[in-house]
C-alpha cells in the first residue's frame, strides 16, 4: 500500500498590530523503560489547520492512508487535579474539569505487526516536536525547500497554542512507537480533534461542516514509520475519544478529491461523501475536496469501537 499525504495551502500575510503592523487491552502494555523516555514522565486526512486570530486564513490538508489490526482505550476517573502540561490557562467549570481530566487519562495502545503503537493527548513539553512533524510533513507535501519550515514551525506553533487553550472543547493527539522492547519510543504520529462548537475554527474549510459536530484533522504520520498502520489507528483513536466526550454521532471530516487512497481508507473505515466543493474552488487556487461523515455507534466497551482494516489498495 502506497502511504499518501497531501496539503493544500493558501495563506496571507500575518496581520500586525495596528500601532507596528492522542494488542487489544491496557494491561498488555509492555515495560517501557520510561528513564529513557522522558515524554512518559508525566503521567498524509485529515483535513486542515485555520490558524490563530491574529493570521488571516492559512489552511492545511494533510490526509493519510495506512494499515490494520485492533485497537483499545482506557480512561480512569480521579480527583480533578491536573499536570502543569494540560493546564489552559483559562477558568474552567466543573464539566469542562471532568472531560479535561478524561482527556488527560485516555490512551489507546495497539501491537502492530511491525512494533507497539501508544497514542495519547499532547503535552506541553511536547509541542515543539509535534509542531516540527507537521511543519516538515506540510513542507513535504508542498515540494517547499528546507529553509521554508521554519516558518511553517512559526505558524503551526502559534496555531497549537491557541487550540490548547480551548481544551477540553478540542485536544491534540500525540502517538509513539517502537518496534521491540530495547528501542526507545518515538514520535509517531499526530491528530487533531475538535468536539464541539466551542472548539470549531473559526473558519472551516470548505465544504463546511456543522461547527457543533466532532472534526478531525491535521493527520500526519513520520514519513519513515508509515505504511505500519499508525494513520489508521490514528483515526481510531480519535474516534474512541470522540464516542466518550461528546453525545454526537456524526464525525466529519476532509479528503481531497486526487486523493485515491486517503479516501479509500476513509470509505473503509466508514465514512461517506455528503458533499464536494464546486468547481469554482479551483479559481481560489484550492483542490476541490470531500467532506465526508461517518455515525459512530455509542459504545459500551472499547471493542466495540475496533475496526480491523485490511488495505484496498496496492
Amino acid at each position: 500500500m502506497a502511504s499518501t499525504a497531501y496539503l493544500s495551502l493558501y495563506y496571507f500575510a500575518i496581520q500586525q498590530p495596528r500601532h507596528h503592523q492522542q494488542n487489544n487491552h491496557l494491561h498488555h502494555i509492555p515495560h517501557f523503560r520510561t528513564h529513557q523516555n522522558p515524554i512518559f514522565t508525566s503521567k498524509k486526512t485529515h483535513p486542515f489547520v485555520i490558524f490563530p486570530k491574529h493570521t488571516k486564513p492559512f489552511n492545511l490538508i494533510l490526509p493519510l492512508s495506512t494499515s490494520q489490526s485492533s485497537s483499545s482505550s482506557s480512561s480512569s476517573s480521579s480527583p480533578p487535579t491536573f499536570q502543569n502540561s494540560l493546564q489552559t490557562g483559562r477558568f474552567l467549570s466543573n464539566d469542562e474539569l471532568e472531560k479535561l481530566q478524561f482527556l488527560e487519562n485516555f490512551r489507546y495502545f495497539q501491537e502492530l505487526k511491525s512494533g507497539f503503537l501508544y497514542i495519547r493527548m499532547m503535552e506541553q513539553e511536547e509541542m515543539d516536536m509535534t509542531v516540527s512533524l507537521l511543519a516538515e510533513s506540510f513542507a513535504e507535501s508542498l515540494l517547499m525547500p528546507k529553509g521554508y519550515v521554519r516558518f511553517l514551525e512559526y505558524l503551526v506553533k502559534q496555531y497549537l497554542i491557541e487550540r490548547r487553550t480551548l481544551m477540553p472543547h478540542t485536544a491534540t493527539l500525540v502517538g509513539f512507537y517502537k518496534e521491540d522492547e530495547e528501542e526507545d519510543l518515538q514520535l509517531a504520529g499526530t491528530v487533531e480533534l475538535c468536539f464541539n462548537k466551542k472548539g470549531a475554527n473559526a473558519s472551516p474549510p470548505t465544504p463546511t461542516p456543522p461547527k457543533n459536530s466532532p472534526y478531525i484533522c491535521n493527520m500526519t504520520v513520520k514519513e519513515s514509520l508509515r505504511r505500519r498502520g499508525i494513520g489508521w489507528h490514528l483515526l481510531k483513536a480519535s474516534e474512541e475519544l470522540i464516542a466518550q466526550m461528546t453525545s454526537s454521532r456524526d464525525v466529519y471530516l476532509h479528503c481531497r478529491m486526487i486523493d485515491e487512497a486517503p479516501l479509500n481508507m476513509y470509505k473503509k473505515a466508514g465514512y461517506s461523501i455528503v458533499k464536494t466543493d464546486s468547481i469554482l474552488i479551483l479559481v481560489t487556487l484550492q483542490r476541490r475536496k470531500h467532506l465526508m461523515c461517518k455515525q459512530i455507534p455509542i459504545p459500551t466497551t472499547p471493542s466495540e469501537m475496533d475496526m480491523s482494516y485490511q488495505e484496498p489498495f496496492s
